[in-house]
């Protein structure tokens, strides 16, 4: 027998769990094993609602309840008004504007995503001692310990969120729970402007009606294989052995799909973690692009992630191109060095052979996104291989010059001859700029 767990109000957020919750002594249903959860839920997953188009709303008041898409030729990002016609990010800017023909098209506005980003992390650290970021508008925050400082954790998420909205002028859902994992899902099911509590003890209950969807970690293809054994609840998941997923998804996704259904996530918070990569990319429309279009985007984003790089003390050997055609399907190309590096002429010479070889696909299907990740990084210190100038003249020095020109008088102070006149559409880095680990 079903019951549906009960609901309290805050404002504006609701402490609700899906309808059609099992009671909390029904676990055996589902044959799960017992898994151990803290006493109080205490991990926050803040999450600013439709970033970039509620950017554009809040920085011109006649965008306000409004259908708005962010980026013309392929969409960026759409407020949820536009959501509500369909419009999805990614999608083609023709295809956005015949779903919604009343739709609100603007421009691309990284500056002011950037300080957006900025203030909303200068709370979060405020709020919480312990701040994982995952993206310029969401992070995970620890508050255990806060109880007789700050208050309960609903009343710290309460207090966050009013004051994002008092001083970043954004909407913000706030998710908690014992786990980053039921947080995160937490805060997807409260959108918008929300804040949702799972307590500990309940998180199976508030999982399993889900749908599979739901799962942190439960891309299209994942779903796709598992609606074909006709798998469509979290509930359903749960029943099944860890042997079958795995046979049916691989050993990662199968392992990972299983623990998540039974509410195994030891990770924690993890403040000031190093981030695994640095990239840009740059959203390119639907036209067609030449071989020197390309490569004037190519120069922008290899400046532009090697520069953060040097900034960062730090350097990599795995140098990554991505790619996303017409068709919206993506596709990577990488190369390893032997030895780490934050050099642009040495990251450039790279990203220009792996767009070379990558030509004769891009003139088949046409792309619409060009992007460049380094990762294997180090410290940049320590003790390092000196090489023979074979090469010619040594470009640290340049690279090093050209930094100190940037950050003494701006980053447009210096710019290469091949991108005069062109406009700076790249996307920043994504704070702290690399992927959660999956639970294990």
């Amino acid at each position: 027998m079903t019951v549906e767990l009960p609901t309290a109000s805050v404002g504006r957020s609701t402490l609700a769990r899906p309808s059609g919750a099992v009671s909390l002594l029904d676990h055996r249903l589902y044959g799960c094993e017992h898994t151990f959860v803290p006493r109080e839920a205490t991990i926050l997953h803040a999450d600013a609602d439709c970033f970039f188009a509620s950017v554009a709303q809040r920085d011109d008041p006649r965008l306000r309840g409004k259908p708005v898409i962010v980026g013309g030729g392929v969409v960026m990002a759409a407020s949820y008004e536009a959501r509500a016609y369909g419009i999805r990010s990614a999608m083609g800017g023709a295809q956005a504007r015949r779903l919604c023909p009343d739709a609100i098209v603007v421009d691309v506005d990284w500056p002011a995503y950037v300080d957006a980003s900025k203030a909303l992390f200068e709370i979060f650290e405020h709020v919480a001692p312990h701040v994982e970021g995952l993206s310029m508008e969401e992070a995970f925050m620890d508050v255990s310990g806060l109880r007789h400082i700050s208050g309960s954790p609903v009343e710290i998420g309460i207090s966050l969120r009013q004051q994002v909205r008092d001083r970043v002028g954004l909407p913000i859902t706030v998710g908690i729970a014992t786990t980053k994992h039921v947080a995160k899902v937490a805060s997807g099911i409260a959108k918008p402007d929300g804040l949702l509590l799972v307590p500990a003890g309940q998180e199976l209950n508030f999982l399993h009606p889900l749908s599979i969807e739901r799962l942190w970690g439960v891309g299209p293809a994942t779903a796709e294989k598992l609606h074909l054994h006709g798998i469509a609840r979290v509930r359903q998941l749960a029943e099944l052995s860890r042997t079958e997923l795995v046979s049916m998804l691989g050993r990662a996704s199968g392992r990972q799909v299983h623990a998540l259904a039974h509410n195994r996530d030891p990770r924690r918070v993890r403040a000031g973690r190093r981030r695994r990569s640095i990239g840009s990319q740059s959203a390119l429309g639907r036209s067609p692009k030449t071989p020197e279009m390309l490569d004037r985007v190519a120069v922008a984003i290899v400046d532009r992630v090697t520069r953060r790089m040097r900034s960062a003390g730090r350097r990599g050997r795995t140098v990554t191109l991505r790619l996303r055609f017409d068709n919206f399907s993506r596709a990577t190309r990488s190369r390893t060095l032997w030895q780490a590096t934050a050099s642009t002429q040495v990251v450039l010479r790279i990203v220009r052979a792996l767009l070379a070889a990558a030509m004769p696909t891009i003139e088949r299907q046409g792309l619409t996104l060009l992007g460049v990740t380094i990762s294997n990084l180090d410290n940049g210190g320590g003790a390092i291989q000196l090489e023979l100038p074979l090469d010619g003249a040594d470009r640290v020095a340049l690279d090093h010059a050209l930094d100190e020109l940037r950050r003494r008088f701006g980053p447009t102070a210096v710019t290469r001859a091949t991108l005069v006149g062109r406009s700076d559409r790249l996307a920043p880095s994504l704070l702290p700029g690399d992927e959660p680990d999956a639970p294990r």
